[in-house]
């Protein structure tokens, strides 16, 4: 299996550790042209109406926006962007040196802040 195979494996592991949680309704990893390459919806969810055509240009939107650098130098990186809807809560997580990232839809009652956190805990454990 080549490295992208595993790293993709790993990614896709991650993402199912992560619609294990009762708030989350999709995870998936968006490479810089904004298309899912591992992850997806939550089994047995069914989506918003319209939901997985609007995801495709918001991937791109997203992936666009995440991996902007222009306030790098004088803010730091983006750790996070986070938008509350009203029947969800959309939060992307770049990966910088990948030009991928994680893209998170979660119930309105979630909490962005641990819901940043448990993206943090499962990302940067190895296992």
């Amino acid at each position: 299996m080549s490295d992208t195979n595993v790293t993709l494996k790993l990614f896709g592991e991650k993402c199912d550790q992560l619609l294990g949680e009762s708030e989350i309704r999709f995870a998936g990893i968006v490479d810089k042209d904004g298309k899912l390459i591992a992850g997806g919806f939550k089994e047995g969810l069914t989506p918003y109406e319209g939901d997985e055509t609007r995801l495709q240009s918001f991937l791109e939107f997203v992936s666009k926006a995440s991996i902007r650098k222009e306030y790098d130098e004088s803010l730091g990186p983006i750790n996070y962007l986070a938008a509350r809807r009203d029947k969800a809560v959309l939060v992307s997580f770049p990966f910088p040196i990948t030009q991928i990232l994680l893209l998170i839809s979660a119930e309105p009652t979630a909490n962005i802040e641990i819901l940043a956190k448990k993206v943090i805990e499962i990302f940067t454990n190895v296992n």
